[in-house]
């Protein structure tokens, strides 16, 4: 991409800010965010949020082990881990509150929503495979690991599917949230 995906603009707020507030408008209190060592700007955006930034140091890792640094300051208490990639920042509330009920209904379940067939993000994890984050190479291998053990979340949100990988993704997205929300804030 060559910029910063959590900083590109959408509207008056970046792409990380809008991951957050669409948490924060679906109830999630913990939030952590996990930031690389040229986190920095994006630390300075968040700090007005009742985020908690957890820094990975190693400007070689890949996003499985970011999320395993995550889990080492996870509250003991936490029933799942909703892994939310900065680059999905359109996704909305009421995906993130589907994800919730079908955890609360069946809470030793991976929900993963998908549209049209196609998997998408974010991704929520049930306690009950947290350890094997720790130990398998990718969050898709937890996923493989057990496919009787992921739900499939049909959801109405085509956001799911939209990254930021590439500047033609990122006006892509753009275009359509210009189009879809007429720009407006999650």
């Amino acid at each position: 991409m060559g910029r910063c995906k959590a900083l590109l603009p959408f509207g008056d707020r970046c792409a990380i800010e809008r991951v957050v507030a669409t948490l924060q408008a679906a109830g999630i209190e913990e939030i952590l965010v996990v930031l690389g060592p040229t986190g920095g700007e994006t630390a300075r955006v968040l700090a007005p949020t009742a985020v908690r930034i957890v820094w990975n140091t190693n400007p070689d890792s890949d996003m499985a082990s970011s999320v395993r640094l995550g889990l080492e300051h996870l509250s003991p208490g936490a029933g799942g881990v909703m892994v939310f990639l900065a680059d999905h920042p359109l996704v909305g509330v009421a995906t993130v509150k589907a994800l919730l009920g079908a955890h609360s209904l069946s809470p030793e379940t991976i929900h993963i929503p998908c549209l049209g067939g196609k998997k998408g993000h974010p991704v929520l994890f049930p306690r009950a495979v947290l350890s094997e984050i720790r130990t398998l190479s990718t969050l898709r291998d937890v996923c493989r690991k057990d496919p009787a053990r992921v739900d499939l979340l049909p959801v109405d949100d085509p956001a799911i599917l939209h990254d930021l990988d590439t500047p033609e993704a990122y006006l892509r997205a753009l275009a359509w949230w210009q189009a879809a929300d007429g720009g407006a804030p999650p």
